[in-house]
């Protein structure tokens, strides 16, 4: 069974980095100086998407050398500032899905043109000291909380435009074999890329890799949608995270994945149902490779292969998926063996 070495540093880095839609610069920036010397070429596209290309060996006599597109997305879901009250309050704009009710009392930061500050993102009400029964049962929609930056409304209007970036604030972390810590989803998946990228330094693929690392997907796929016009792929892969319902509470058949069982190949979601023939090549080079792996099908979401799939004439995809709990939190939780894993079977149907 393939065994690959994981820079853990760097995913905890990745994690850390602050890059809603439209305003991924500070991952992009560090994805480029970690492409340096792994690639033949790269560029950055007009939307943002970095776009590298490892070229393929020579082929042998006979040998199909496809155009390999993979991608994982670059963006974590946060806000945008959309008001400014006259007591100085910001009200925010959702970029991607957020359940309120892990967003109750979070340190954010927003990413002001003169620096950042750090802010309390809370629900408007009263505290549940003086709150009725009913109050306090309430769940409050996104549009209901506010950023308190503990200035005067002069000063916020001062450092603070609309459209400044907030981002929700965690430090990652390893607890036991996980790694835990915001925007997993999914800098999991571009880390898992970076890696694959790291193992075909010193050697050439099969196939030539177009690794893009795109932007804009938590609000509709965009990026990659236009990467993939561009570099006109023969194969699509997009890498992101999944579902993994294994904790207290949930059905067994309610769990999608699960934590530490291995790579996901995904079946279906409602983006995309991959092409079969990808499907059942991935899971059988798994199950030859000795590489822990599971198949995926997923109710709702969708993921950077859906735009490769539908690009131009259409491109036979398929999305390899790192079961993720807590999806969605500041507290999103990978397993080593399954980063490996996707790192494990990535490199082998490229070689």
């Amino acid at each position: 069974m393939p065994t690959t070495d994981l820079r853990l540093d760097v995913l905890m880095h990745l994690s850390n980095l602050p890059g809603v839609p439209g305003q991924e610069d500070a991952v992009r920036d560090f994805v480029l100086g970690e492409l340096d010397g792994l690639v033949d070429e790269v560029r950055v596209d007009a939307l943002g998407n970095v776009i590298a290309r490892r070229a393929a060996r020579e082929a042998a006599a006979g040998e199909t050398v496809e155009r390999v597109m993979v991608s994982a997305h670059m963006d974590e879901i946060g806000f945008l500032v959309r008001y400014i009250d006259e007591q100085g309050y910001l009200r925010v704009q959702a970029l991607g899905g957020f359940d309120p009710r892990n967003l109750f009392a979070r340190t954010v930061t927003v990413h002001a043109r003169g620096g950042t500050l750090p802010g309390i993102l809370t629900p408007g009400g009263r505290p549940v000291h003086v709150s009725t029964p009913e109050e306090r049962k309430a769940i409050p929609e996104v549009r209901d909380f506010v950023v308190d930056l503990g200035l005067d409304v002069a000063e916020v209007r001062r450092r603070v435009r609309v459209g400044d970036m907030v981002t929700l604030d965690q430090a990652a972390r390893q607890v036991g074999a996980l790694v835990c810590g915001k925007a997993m989803d999914d800098r999991a998946s571009v880390f898992v890329l970076l890696e694959t990228l790291r193992q075909f330094a010193e050697q050439r693929p099969r196939h030539d890799i177009l690794a893009v690392f795109s932007v804009q997907e938590e609000v509709g796929l965009r990026g990659a949608g236009v990467a993939a016009y561009g570099a006109q792929p023969t194969i699509g892969i997009g890498l992101d995270v999944t579902l993994a319902v294994d904790t207290p509470g949930a059905r067994p058949d309610e769990a999608v994945t699960r934590v530490g069982g291995g790579i996901g190949i995904k079946v279906f979601d409602s983006s995309m149902i991959s092409t079969r023939w990808l499907v059942d090549h991935f899971a059988d080079l798994a199950e030859a490779q000795g590489i822990p792996a599971q198949l995926e099908v997923l109710a709702q979401g969708g993921t950077d292969g859906a735009a490769i799939q539908r690009s131009r004439a259409g491109v036979p995809s398929v999305t390899l998926s790192v079961p993720t709990r807590y999806i969605h939190t500041v507290v999103e939780a990978v397993h080593v063996d399954d980063l490996r894993a996707g790192v494990d079977l990535l490199c082998a149907y490229l070689r």
